[in-house]
């Protein structure tokens, strides 16, 4: 488990609370959950989107992904739509690593006393198995799906972490690969770090006026450091 923070002996920092995004931040999952998409549509028999467009999606919960990535298939085959695309991620799962330089990234951080955070569209179940099969379960102080609170961009992921630690928009950053990442960030008064190495494409993150944009974890992690 985390261990307790001593404000005391904690470096000097901006930023108390940084949330990270799950998939395409931490993850190397763009790709595949791009084609788990685009599989689970034409097994329903709906139109498949292209790459960029089923992309678009990665992030958001995964009832309104799905919708966005299918408009022609009916709501009523939603329910498949969502159990096509759970069965072809749990095929590939295993194929799944965290982007390299995560493991010290992390350690890092918390060595520098910050609180780390997941703000994710994941499911709860989808989060706690990914963090379980890369040994991160514990890792973290505080975390958030969509499926217990309201979907990105909505800001409500990041206002109920800040209560939860009691740490002002001020303080606290946001990182993700996604305009809904950036844009849920905007909304609730926190500053973000965008990253081009995942799902969506660097040039649509300036109108949401990132820090920074991250080119590698290397990057991100010297950015951190410099100004975390």
């Amino acid at each position: 488990m985390p261990q307790p923070r001593n404000p005391e002996n904690a470096p000097r920092r901006q930023f108390d609370l940084i949330a990270f995004d799950w998939d395409g931040t931490l993850f190397d999952s763009t790709a595949i959950i791009t084609r788990c998409i685009q599989q689970a549509v034409a097994d329903v028999g709906g139109t498949v989107p292209g790459d960029k467009e089923a992309a678009f999606v990665i992030g958001m919960g995964l009832a309104q992904a799905l919708a966005h990535a299918a408009p022609d298939v009916p709501s009523a085959r939603y329910p498949e739509l969502a159990t096509r695309y759970s069965y072809h991620y749990k095929a590939s799962q295993n194929d799944i690593v965290l982007f390299e330089g995560v493991l010290a990234m992390l350690a890092d951080l918390r060595s520098r006393q910050h609180l780390l955070a997941v703000a994710t569209g994941k499911s709860r179940r989808g989060l706690d198995d990914a963090l379980q099969a890369v040994q991160l379960k514990g890792l973290f102080d505080g975390s958030r799906t969509a499926d217990e609170t309201a979907g990105k961009p909505d800001p409500r992921m990041l206002h109920e972490l800040m209560a939860e630690f009691d740490v002002l928009p001020a303080r606290t950053l946001m990182i993700g690969d996604t305009t809904h990442d950036l844009e849920m960030a905007r909304r609730a008064g926190c500053a973000s770090v965008g990253v081009s190495y995942g799902a969506h494409e660097p040039d649509d993150f300036h109108a949401f006026g990132p820090r920074h944009v991250a080119h590698s974890v290397q990057d991100l992690h010297e950015w951190l450091r410099r100004h975390g």
